[in-house]
Parts: structure tokens; sequence; C-alpha cells
């Protein structure tokens, strides 16, 4: 379970030496700029008082004047930075596709993967003849037990199954690994999107995109198989789990023998179906929704066989379209990204390249990000944030040590948990090995799909070894940053350690509400409502006693209350359940981050920069890295199917649980933010 938003230096510096094509310096100067200390005075709107609307304060003259690209669903702090990301990758890879036709060695692969993208010549010539093959066992299956094997291929290819398969550190036995076992089927984002009325014209929509890709791949009677296609996921939809109910990895920790969960769930042929998958020597899986599999089980046992293999036809279809002929791209776009997200363009060919060839699961991530580190990773930002980390984890053990409604108990099981944290910065120790696989710059199709099967043989390979500790779940170009309960760490990717997050030249107060934060928000994560279930070793058991519990939970329950209360405008309101994690890592990471830069000064008075004082700034700081806008599909998308509440929302709501906010910015009784001090929450 991940929860998204140490080398020495002879290591590094040998690694880094060893990357191909790296200069001799970080190439860091396209990083953007804000303001002469950090912070983009310019994008305010001053007439806004801060107790009014302290997102609009701090930012809204800027977001104003925000406009959406063409080809995405948002835009802001964090879609900027993709944005440079992506561009410093396509250099990346554009200089790597001058290598020899048949590449033998990481550099010439991901070249020849990125050539064979954008080669949309050879990719329509081809036609269909790679997806046919596919599809051929699909047709051939004249037995569920066939189409149940077909879908152990999922991990391994285009193609999908009802449920999920992976591989992942046991949340009871932190040494080891497990298979787990999840709820899947559905095509649209969430269970919402097929039984509530208000989602009605999207599922039209979807429906309408199926008879498109099955008429495209010559499905006979294909409108009629697409509407039994969706019969089918609407009965799924009725038995899955909601998001939200998801969330608890107390109920998600379900261990069984194959022989149990074949018992619990007839009606699917298991063994087919993890023998394909080529798990059929594990003796035993962690299902996560119990009830959810028997019922989607059942589903698929009462579905005709024309219905499952139209079913399984199409999300082959859905998954391989992007690197099909060009019809499919558009068809694919068309739902994926404009029915559902509003977005009016499809994304050059370029961008959807190097978000293929750099993907860690897809594609080739770490190869690519070996190089982008080499480039754009200046070892002087690893060593400051190595010291930003220290601070903030003194300030977190301070602040853990003065909650004043935590047992001595359960807080010395929180110190030593606080004590053990992994911290990962910029990259990992020890990169990926893609030497057996296998990339031509004439055969795209193949490219996705072998590099698709090498993840899952490298997912396998964890089986029965150790954990490692050292891997990493993100790609150093990526930018975002996580937390992962069972192993007690938190991962911080090269690509987020720039501005607005940090700025090496930046006022420190700027930095200590950028990317302080959201290292205090990842570190904070560990004591969510989740993480807390984990202890130091990152074994999922009790170690709180019942009252901190139940104290906990009221305080969680009272600060959810307050997103559940926004109008977003959009028919939709922001669930507390879904969004618990992050909303109380949010408030965490804020209160650490203005403890910390207290900190930092030593006793001195903070200097007044422009007519703000440091705590000003560290909270328009906070500000300043959540602004965006959205389309109104894509943000009710989120509201609806994502841990994370809308950026606005998340800017909005910790400051006025915190009182030095008020004391900074005069915060008053009657401002429309105002918070009276009782009703304020405190959790970390």
């Amino acid at each position: 379970m991940l929860k998204s938003l140490a080398l020495s230096a002879a290591a590094a510096a040998a690694m880094l030496a060893a990357a191909p094509a790296a200069p001799a310096q970080p190439n860091v100067d396209d990083a953007p700029r804000f303001g002469t200390w950090g912070f983009d005075l310019a994008g305010r709107d001053l007439s806004v008082k801060p107790g009014d609307d302290f997102y609009a304060y701090a930012g809204g003259t800027y977001i104003k004047s925000l406009t959406i690209p063409a080809d995405l669903p948002s835009y802001g702090t964090f879609q900027r930075l993709r944005e440079l990301s992506l561009t410093r990758v396509r250099a990346i890879l554009e200089a790597a596709a001058t290598a020899p036709a048949a590449p033998t060695d990481d550099l010439g692969k991901i070249g020849a993967f990125y050539r064979a993208y954008m080669d949309e010549a050879a990719v329509e010539a081809r036609g269909l003849a790679p997806l046919r093959a596919d599809l051929a066992p699909i047709l051939a299956a004249d037995t569920r037990a066939a189409l149940a094997a077909r879908m152990g291929h999922a991990g391994a290819g285009f193609d999908s199954a009802i449920y999920g398969l992976s591989v992942d550190v046991d949340a009871k036995d932190p040494s080891t690994y497990v298979v787990s076992l999840r709820q899947g089927g559905l095509g649209m984002p969430d269970r919402d999107y097929y039984l509530q009325p208000r989602f009605a014209e999207k599922k039209a929509a979807y429906q309408a995109y199926l008879a498109t890709l099955l008429g495209l791949a010559g499905w006979s009677d294909a409108p009629a198989r697409a509407a039994e296609v969706v019969a089918y996921e609407t009965r799924i939809a009725e038995v899955s789990w909601a998001a939200a109910d998801r969330r608890d990895p107390d109920t998600t920790y379900n261990p069984m023998t194959v022989a149990e969960l074949a018992s619990a769930a007839p009606g699917f042929d298991w063994p087919a179906f993890l023998d394909a998958a080529s798990l059929g020597g594990e003796g035993r899986v962690v299902v996560r929704e119990k009830s959810a599999i028997p019922a989607i089980a059942a589903v698929f046992a009462t579905t005709p066989l024309d219905t499952l293999r139209a079913w399984a036809a199409v999300h082959l279809i859905d998954n391989a379209a992007p690197v099909l002929p060009r019809a499919f791209v558009e068809a694919h776009f068309e739902f994926r990204d404009k029915a559902l997200s509003g977005v009016p363009q499809l994304e050059p060919r370029w961008k959807q390249a190097v978000d293929r060839v750099g993907d860690l699961r897809g594609g080739l991530g770490d190869a690519v990000g070996r190089v982008y580190v080499a480039r754009y990773f200046p070892p002087a930002s690893r060593a400051k944030m190595e010291q930003l980390v220290e601070t903030l984890r003194a300030s977190f053990r301070a602040r853990i040590e003065r909650v004043d409604w935590m047992s001595p108990q359960t807080k010395a099981a929180a110190l030593e948990k606080l004590a053990r944290y992994q911290i990962k910065i910029g990259y990992t120790a020890e990169w990926r090995d893609y030497s057996a696989l296998t990339i031509r710059a004439d055969d795209l199709y193949g490219d996705a799909e072998r590099a698709v099967a090498a993840n899952w043989a490298y997912e396998r390979a964890h089986l029965g070894h150790a954990v490692d500790r050292g891997e990493w779940h993100m790609t150093p170009q990526t930018v975002n940053a996580y937390n992962n309960p069972p192993l007690n760490e938190v991962v911080f990717p090269a690509a987020i350690l720039q501005p607005p997050f940090f700025d090496p030249k930046a006022d420190p107060a700027i930095n200590y509400g950028g990317i302080v934060a959201v290292i205090g928000h990842e570190m904070t994560h560990g004591f969510d409502d989740q993480g807390r279930k984990y202890d130091s070793t990152g074994r999922l058991r009790d170690w709180w006693t019942p009252e901190d519990a139940r104290r906990f939970e009221a305080r969680a329950e009272v600060y959810g209350a307050e997103f559940a209360a926004y109008d977003t405008g959009l028919g939709v309101s922001i669930n507390p359940k879904l969004t618990m994690g992050e909303n109380i890592a949010d408030l965490g990471g804020l209160n650490l981050a203005l403890d910390a830069y207290h900190a930092s000064l030593a006793g001195a008075a903070a200097p007044v920069l422009d007519g703000y004082t440091g705590d000003q700034r560290v909270f328009l700081g906070w500000a300043q890295v959540w602004r965006a806008v959205y389309r109104p599909d894509a943000e009710r998308r989120q509201i609806v199917s994502n841990p994370h509440s809308p950026d606005k929302y998340r800017a909005l709501t910790a400051e006025r649980n915190i009182d030095a906010w008020y004391k900074a910015f005069n915060v008053q009784p009657g401002d429309k933010n105002y918070l009276a001090p009782a009703d304020r929450v405190t959790i970390w």
C-alpha cells in the first residue's frame, strides 16, 4: 500500500559516473523560478482577505490567469513540473534514438523504444496483425476455465482480469512477500460511474466507446456486445467495495490458501487463473475485498460465454489502443480523456512516447531515470534535502512528545516508529536490469507488451526472497512522493525537488512551506488513519490503547467534516472517508513544517521580506504549491475516485486549524474561514 504525495557519496558518484550520456554538471537552468525570494508576489489577489479565502489571497491572480493546455485535464504546480519533466525526458530519448537499430544497452533500448513509438507509419503498416494474435486465444476460449486462464496473463501483457494480482510486502510479516488479490473488472474510474444517475451520460459514452473498439477490431454485432459488457460490469460494480471501504488495512487483510479461496469463491477457476499468471506454486494469497471476491465470481459464473469473451476482447483492445493504429488511439482519447475528464485535444505523440518509455511498469523507467538524475539532480540538492529531513524528524519527535491526547504507552511506540523511518531521496541505490528485455525500433506493440511482461517477471521474482528494502516504486523523473507503511519509509523522487517545492536559492521559509511540508505530509502518512495501524517494523498490528484510538478517530472525524461541508459546485461532495489519509497528512505536514522552521531559526528573529514575516512566508509557500485549475469533469472524477481532495481544499483547510495562521494574518471572527479555537483540530 503506497501513500503518494541513503547512499554514501562514493556510491552515488560511482552510479552517476556509470550513467550514459551525462554532461559534466547537472543542467537545472530550465527549472522554474518564483519571485525574488521564492514566492510569486504578483500572483496574489490582494482584494481578498486572507481570512476569507487564503487560497485566493495567496494565488488568486495567478490562478485566474491560468489556461489549461488543450491536452491536459488540469493545470497548476504539479502539472507544470510534470511538463518540465516530460520535456527533459524527451531530450534524453531523442538523443538516445540515434543508437544502433539493434540495441543491446539501456541507452540504445530507450532510444529504440522511442523511435518505435514515433514511427506512426510503421504502426499503421502493421495494422491489426499483432492485436489479432492476442485476440485469437480469447476467440478460441470455449469454457469459463479457458477464459479464467486467459485472465491470468493480465500481468504480463494487454489482457485484463476481473481480479487484480500483485506481489506485495506481507503486511503481517514485512520481511516476506505475498501474492495479493483484489477486486477488478471495471473499465470506468469508480463503481459510482455505473450506479449513480449523475454519471448516466458517462456510462452511455463508455458503452459507445466499447462498441467502437469492437467494431474497429472486426467483432461481430459490436453494439449489442458492448451493451452486454456494460451490463456485466454494472453487476460487478453492484457487488464491489466502494473506494473508501478499501482503505482499511485490517478488513483488507484476509489470508487464504488457494483451496480456501476456491471454496469461498466458487464459479471461477482459480488454479487455471494462477497457473497462467505463473503463480500456481503459491499456496497462499491475501484477499483484499473479502465479500466482493466471491460475489464477482458468482457474476462471472452466471454470465453468458459470448459476453465474457467480448469483455475480455474489448479490455485487451482498450489496454493496447495507445500502441495500435491511429483510429484506436483517437477512440481511446475520445473516451478516456475527453468524455471522462473534458480534455479537448489528444496530447502530442512525443508525450505519449515519453510516458510509455519512461514508465516503471510498462517501459524502461529506471534506464531513463538514471540519465535524468545525472543531468538534472545536483548532489547539493540531495545533501540539502537530507538536512531538512533530519530537522523535520526532530520536530516530529518533539511534537509527538507533547501531544496531550495520547498515553505514554502509545506515545513511546509512536516515537520508536518515527526513529526507524527510512527516508529515500532522489533515486534508487540499485537500478533495474533490463538486459533480458528485447526492444526493436520496428515493433511498438511487441516492445510495449514485452516491457509489461518483463515487469511482471520482475515482480514475481520477489516471491521466496527477503524483502528488498532499497527498492523504489517511482522513477526519479516522477513529480510525486510516497509513503510505504509495510517498509516504514518515505520516498522523494528527484523531479519533485525543484521550485516551488524546493529551491536552494529561495528564502528558507518558502522551502519549509513547500518541500518540508511535503516531507512532513509523507511522514504523517505513517500516523494517519491507515498508517497508524503499522508499527515501527512495518507490521500491521494494533499498537494503540483503545482510549488513544478513540481519541484519534474522534479528532479525525471532526476534521473530515470540514471537507464534507465544502460546496464544490459540481454535484458531488468530498468524501472524508476516502480522503482522510491525505487530509490528515496535509495538516500534520504543515504543522511540522512550521515547527521545523521555528527550530531552524535557533532563537533568532526571522527576517521580514516585502512586509511578510517568517510565519506568513511559510503559509504562503504552502498555498503556492497547490495553485491549480481543473476542468469540471476532471475535478468531479477526482472527488469521486481519488483519495486526494482537489488542490484548493487542501490549501484552504490545513492552515485554518493552526493557531499560528490566525496570528500571522490577523484572522478574526467573522472572516469566512475563521474557526473558533475550540473547533480547530490538532492530530499531529
